[in-house]
């Protein structure tokens, strides 16, 4: 796709909302070095499998980066959304695109993840988990999601991270289902 293209290059660009009641709307992409939207087809087949449980559901939109996981969660019927995302200039996009596209269900956070998760923990049904590659946090915010009691009982993960290796993740964390774009894979899983 050349807008994600186009943001991985660093240029400023455009991505769409797949379903929902923001159908086809457009999020703008900042122009930072670095920010890897997620890939359309990873967006779509995440949100078919999440299709019975995305209605009514609280979710945290952790590294948020575009903030297009977190706005197509909203607009498929999500209660609400948190995005966290340490770049101040990213989440002022955030901010922009929540504004223009009247959505009042999302806050955001600008906030390290880490640090975010140190904070007072609220339960969420959905976390969507994609930190930067280049950080390879993925092992230790899992740990923080777990033992931090930001995960409901039976809560969805989310978890998007380089084809290999994958993240040691807690025990509990049951895969449920698995996909891969480009070099990415989507893996959702299942608290047990």
């Amino acid at each position: 796709m050349a807008l994600v293209n186009a943001a991985r290059r660093g240029a400023p660009g455009r991505i769409r909302i797949i379903a929902g009641s923001l159908r086809n709307s457009r999020l703008d992409v900042a122009d930072v070095p670095g920010l890897r939207p997620t890939a359309e087809r990873l967006r779509e087949t995440l949100f078919n499998w999440l299709a019975p449980s995305i209605e009514g559901a609280r979710v945290l939109d952790l590294c948020a980066g575009t903030g297009a996981l977190g706005i197509e969660a909203l607009s498929r019927g999500a209660a609400s959304v948190q995005f966290v995302e340490r770049e101040a200039r990213v989440a002022r996009a955030i901010e922009q695109n929540l504004a223009r596209l009247k959505q009042t269900g999302g806050a955001v956070a600008a906030l390290d993840a880490q640090v975010f998760l140190r904070g007072t923990a609220r339960q969420y049904d959905l976390v969507l988990l994609d930190p930067p590659f280049a950080l390879g946090l993925w092992d230790a915010l899992a740990q923080q999601l777990e033992q931090g009691g930001w995960l409901s009982t039976a809560a969805w993960i989310y978890v998007e991270s380089p084809r290999a290796p994958t993240p040691a993740l807690p025990a509990n964390w049951r895969l449920q289902r698995e996909s891969h774009a480009g070099d990415a894979r989507g893996a959702l899983y299942r608290r047990g």
